[in-house]
């Protein structure tokens, strides 16, 4: 089992890695002092920073695995946190001696948006909970005027323990759900079926979110995972931001609704601001009477 508490104590050593697109330098700068500021020593990737000819990529796929990988790899390493999102996670994927990473043991990733192949291929490979939250590469944490007051203290309080329940602002199908949270940014869940990371809600609750998406694009990778099977068994639905998606809701309605199981959404988690953080791969519970999504509650059996 995973616990949350310890990870944020003085002496605490985290990492900051690279594994999809370029972070500005000066916001990662900020974003890494932001987390000495608490005390702990950060470890910055070797080619955290990296550039090449393909301009969304930071640096080439092998030496951002490879950062990957020794960061989760170190005994030292407590949690390792992804610099920012953009694209690239899932170019990983065949490159990580999972093998070496189960032997490594459990410990924290933190990351969201495209980071969401690697919470997905952390679940299936390692079974481990992982946090969907803010990354120092991003003005969330690395802005110039600070980190974003309400998202800071979220991922501070999540990665405690002691993380309060999320609400939204609307209901599609109401009721109460229970089940370990699974899923991530929509785009990437749906570029994930037809592989071995391919997302499954079964006897979950899946939690989806997007940016820069329009509607009718939503309704292509709801469509795609609802073939492909993934919602088979599914226990509940949190529907996180849906940033310059037009208005998603019709489609979310039409495509989700007759699963017939609870549906809160308007939850500020996913892009946007404020981005509260969620665990990935534990048990939560969603309520539509108070449009909240809560958890996480650990428990080893279940949270898989």
């Amino acid at each position: 089992m995973i616990e949350t508490t310890g990870f944020l104590h003085h002496d605490a050593t985290v990492a900051v890695v690279s594994p999809s697109g370029p972070a500005d330098a000066a916001v990662l700068k900020r974003g890494v002092e932001r987390l000495e500021g608490l005390g702990m020593k950060v470890i910055v990737g070797p080619h955290a920073l990296d550039r090449q000819d393909l301009p969304y990529l930071a640096g080439e796929d092998a030496a951002r695995a490879a950062d990957l990988q020794a960061a989760w790899c170190d005994p030292a390493v407590s949690a390792v946190f992804c610099a920012r999102g953009g694209y690239g996670a899932a170019r990983l994927l065949g490159l990580i001696d999972w093998d070496a990473m189960r032997a490594a043991g459990p410990k924290v990733l933190i990351g969201s948006s495209d980071i969401t192949a690697l919470h997905q291929a952390f679940a299936v490979e390692l079974g481990v909970p992982t946090l969907h939250g803010p990354m120092p590469g991003n003005v969330l944490i690395g802005g110039e005027q600070g980190p974003e007051p309400v998202t800071w203290d979220a991922m501070l309080a999540a990665l405690s323990g002691a993380a309060a329940p999320v609400t939204g602002d609307r209901v599609l199908v109401p009721g109460r759900a229970e089940g370990v949270l699974t899923g991530g940014n929509l785009s990437l869940l749906a570029s994930l079926c037809g592989t071995r990371h391919q997302p499954s809600f079964d006897g979950r609750i899946a939690f989806l979110e997007d940016i820069g998406e329009e509607p009718y694009r939503v309704d292509r990778m709801l469509t795609q995972l609802l073939q492909a099977g993934a919602f088979a068994g599914v226990r509940g639905i949190a529907l996180g931001s849906w940033v310059d998606c037009g208005d998603p809701y019709p489609v979310l309605r039409d495509r989700l609704e007759p699963l017939g199981v609870p549906v809160v959404a308007g939850l500020p988690v996913g892009h946007g601001s404020p981005q509260m953080s969620v665990w990935l791969g534990a048990l939560g519970a969603i309520d539509t009477e108070s449009c909240s999504l809560t958890g996480p509650y650990w428990n080893e059996d279940q949270a898989r």
